[in-house]
């Protein structure tokens, strides 16, 4: 079974402390139990028993140390820490957060060549401390160009830091904040750590109401040693960068696990419920939005797990991960929004009751594409790749299911972050031939007319510089690539051919709807408006397909999890 089932929890590992990890969390939580959970949650109680366990058990000491660093058990395994970013945003998005900043705090010390704080981070990490990401500032948000943090030369290798962060995880108790800034005296960037303990670190306030801390602190003349400081110049520039494609990749993952909780709690609810005399889950519109949202979910399931595999297998000379981690980033999580948003048009009402965890899912999973800086970045991110994914491919070794045990080393010494432009990529005509089905032939159609639009219909200089206008663009480019993924994957998993299909049902209507949006463009032209046309397509039909899947796959859900109360 593909989508997580903390009741049958029996995937295979590469060793046994993996094993052990993702258990005793599940534990943790069903020991918890959803009552604990929600009124947590709803009396905003700062997580101490999870960083205790988190302690007790070294899991973090365990996930987010490199080889090399900590204890045997320890390495940077991006499949282990993907699974572990989904059994937490299964059971809460505040439990997701802590280890979430935590990541992205680690980002640019595991990414420097300062060796004694890399040292000093595997200790705090054995001590059970976490960690947070000083990037965005309230003036600027994640503006890096215009930050207003400063670090002053004071001679002889000592340094005054002041300035202002905010929006900053784990602000309030983090052991090392990895604080983004400026050198006055040359102007170069520089990532320099603090200790959010230190008298001269002012935690001024949480920003939202939430169990989670998103601080705003202040750096008060914050004396900095030139052993503190993690990097400079270009390469605090990379660390900036870099750190975003290796942490907000489980953005992708939180919605996974929302998602998953969700939707065993919506169908087992409809499944046990009469509405005029009729079985919920036997209205036609009922049965379609769960399977929707089945045929969703498990589509941002498996793109998720392979673009994994190729941040896994990412050097110097295979960078396609870049294109596949920033679509994770803005498909994966929109996706979720359409998951809950189908779930919740069946419950209705029973989504706001504060006893269920769908009422939390509701809530959080709106966050998802919004903490990566709203899905207009990564979709300009993505634009950058398209004319080197439909143009002048290059042929790879195929990328295996990577599973194994391995520290990913090379994703802390990903260097330089320009020329995107430049990733090559091999031609995808021969993922989509590999599976003939009726939508997918469909598929391959509209893609057709899409590559013609840009071929025949060249977007101008004027459309080029109109970001309404290649926002449209890019979201149908953006499909293209997640139905690769998807396709590759479900050869991989050897996803039955029925429930590819059916997916491929609703990634047809998803691709008219995307052109007619095009379409509908001020800046749009007659011929590109043509071409669009010829995108829009109604997705074959099969009475029996569709039934086969709602009965097999999706109505066999019901009671097939449920927390302990």
């Amino acid at each position: 079974m593909i989508l997580l089932n903390p009741r049958k929890h029996d995937r295979n590992y590469p060793d046994e402390r993996s094993r052990e990890v993702m258990l005793k969390t599940i534990e943790f939580f069903e020991s918890k139990g959803k009552r604990k959970l929600k009124e947590d949650d709803r009396e905003r109680v700062w997580y101490a028993d999870f960083l205790e366990f988190v302690k007790k058990e070294r899991i973090f000491a365990t996930i987010l140390t490199p080889s090399g660093y900590g204890a045997a058990d320890s390495r940077w395994d991006t499949w282990r820490i993907c699974e572990f970013a989904e059994i937490l945003g299964f059971y809460g998005l505040q439990y997701w957060y802590t280890w979430q900043v935590s990541v992205l705090g680690l980002g640019p010390i595991w990414m420097s060549g300062n060796a004694e704080q890399k040292q000093r981070a595997a200790r705090l990490l054995e001590e059970g401390g976490i960690f947070a990401f000083g990037l965005s500032e309230k003036a600027h948000g994640a503006d890096v160009y215009s930050t207003d943090m400063h670090l002053t030369p004071q001679g002889n290798g000592e340094y005054l830091a002041r300035g202002e962060k905010y929006y900053i995880g784990n602000g309030n108790k983090a052991a090392m904040v990895s604080t983004f800034g400026k050198l006055t005296d040359s102007g170069d960037y520089v990532f320099f750590a603090v200790d959010s303990q230190h008298e001269k670190f002012e935690c001024v306030k949480n920003v939202i109401n939430s169990q989670s801390f998103v601080s705003d602190y202040v750096l008060h003349d914050y004396p900095v040693k030139e052993s503190d400081i993690l990097s400079r110049g270009q390469e605090a520039w990379n660390a900036a960068l870099n750190t975003v494609n290796v942490g907000k990749f489980n953005l992708g993952w939180a919605s996974i696990g929302i998602c998953t909780h969700a939707l065993y709690e919506a169908i087992t609810h409809a499944s046990n419920r009469k509405l005029y005399g009729m079985q919920v889950t036997d209205f036609d519109h009922v049965k379609q939005l769960f399977t929707d949202a089945y045929a969703r979910l498990l589509a941002m399931k498996l793109v998720t797990l392979r673009a994994a595999d190729y941040m896994r297998s990412a050097s110097p000379d295979d960078r396609r991960y870049l294109l596949y981690n920033a679509v994770v980033k803005m498909k994966v999580t929109t996706q979720g929004e359409d998951v809950v948003n189908h779930l919740w048009d069946v419950i209705a009402a029973k989504g706001f009751e504060k006893d269920m965890y769908f009422e939390m899912a509701a809530r959080d999973i709106r966050a998802m594409p919004k903490l990566e800086g709203t899905v207009h970045v990564n979709v300009a991110l993505i634009n950058k790749f398209m004319p080197g994914y439909f143009l002048n491919h290059q042929a790879y070794e195929e990328v295996p299911r990577r599973d194994d045990g391995a520290d990913d080393s090379y994703l802390f010494r990903q260097g330089p972050t320009k020329g995107l432009g430049h990733v090559r990529f091999p031609d995808y005509a021969p993922v989509f031939e590999a599976h003939d089905l009726p939508n997918v032939n469909l598929f391959r159609e509209q893609m057709g007319a899409f590559r013609e639009l840009l071929e025949k219909a060249t977007p101008g200089a004027g459309q080029a510089n109109d970001v309404d206008f290649m926002l449209a663009l890019g979201e149908i480019f953006v499909l293209v690539v997640y139905a690769q993924l998807l396709l590759e994957n479900a050869k991989i998993y050897q996803v039955e051919p029925g429930v590819i299909d059916q997916i491929f049902d609703v990634l047809v209507r998803d691709f008219s709807k995307y052109a007619l949006h095009l379409y509908s463009k001020p800046t749009s032209t007659p011929k590109q408006m043509e071409h669009c046309l010829a995108m829009i397509r109604k997705p074959i039909v099969d009475e029996e397909r569709y039934r086969k899947v709602w009965e097999e796959h999706v109505h066999s859900l019901n009671g097939a999890y449920e927390m302990n109360p």
